[in-house]
């Protein structure tokens, strides 16, 4: 039987506290995703569709025998979200948004798996990207792992949220607010809420049987954003850069386990892929 902490997050939800089964769920979706991650990677090129990338991601997931938790989700239609240049997140695939050379792009996806949700992201490159790019993309890939980092029992929610912020401020990055990791496992969203920002010491203490996402989102200008009115699409107010990277990782008796690593090692990019795989 699931039993919950005897904390609560900012909203006042009860957090989960999961056992070996949950960890083994999650271990079983968690390299799903990562596996979906790795496959798409040649297919990202210049004058390839989002919705083409969709496609492909949808029927890699369903091969696998699991589900685009996506779809369906609070009326999304779609089996991930793609999120290029100066969107933060959400960004939803459509036949008409067409990749160019120099763009950086993040896709997000969560196979449901027996139940339990694998929900994980990776940037992307297309082609040869800019310098600022690159810096961007390789920060908020360290800041994640800095976040990461400090997840044990008796650490608390701020140190990840200090971690993560303390990488963007040294590369001169800000961090978005408006969007934050989340609790995952039988429920797609869950408690706790993990803020990309915070103080050391404050929030939440980590238990073992937390299992939840770290997803920074970090831009090169302003860290204000807007979401469009198609109601997903968020994007950078000063239409700067935006990347992110996605873990869901669990809280042990001595640390922290990671579910969605890559089985190739594509941890960021560039990706060492040969294009013609995917022609």
């Amino acid at each position: 039987m699931l039993r919950h902490s005897t904390q609560r997050d900012q909203t006042g939800r009860e957090i989960p506290l999961h056992d070996e089964e949950g960890f083994a769920g999650m271990r079983r979706a968690g390299r799903i995703a990562a596996m979906t991650l790795d496959f798409i990677a040649p297919y990202v090129r210049p004058g390839v569709s989002t919705a083409h990338l969709d496609r492909l991601l949808e029927q890699f997931m369903r091969d696998a025998g699991t589900v685009p938790a996506t779809i369906g989700y609070k009326g999304y239609r779609h089996a991930s979200c793609i999120s290029v240049n100066h969107v933060v997140t959400h960004g939803i695939p459509a036949d008409d948004k067409v990749l160019r050379e120099g763009d950086i792009l993040n896709i997000d996806v969560t196979p449901l798996v027996d139940g339990w949700h694998g929900d994980t992201s990776r940037m992307y490159d297309v082609g040869e990207v800019p310098i600022k790019a690159r810096r961007l993309v390789d920060a908020t890939y360290e800041a994640m792992m800095a976040g990461i980092a400090q997840v044990k029992p008796g650490a608390h929610l701020g140190d990840i949220g200090h971690a993560i912020e303390t990488i963007a401020r040294r590369e001169r990055f800000s961090v978005v607010e408006d969007f934050c990791g989340h609790g995952v496992g039988r429920i797609f969203h869950d408690a706790p809420l993990v803020l990309h920002y915070g103080k050391r010491g404050t929030g939440v203490t980590l238990e073992p049987g937390m299992i939840f996402t770290i997803e920074p989102m970090l831009n090169a200008g302003r860290h204000e954003v807007k979401v469009l009115s198609d109601g997903w699409t968020a994007v950078t107010r000063d239409r700067s850069l935006s990347a992110q990277f996605e873990h869901s990782v669990g809280v042990t008796e001595t640390g922290v386990e990671i579910f969605t690593t890559s089985p190739r090692g594509w941890h960021k990019p560039p990706y060492p892929v040969d294009a013609k795989s995917a022609a």
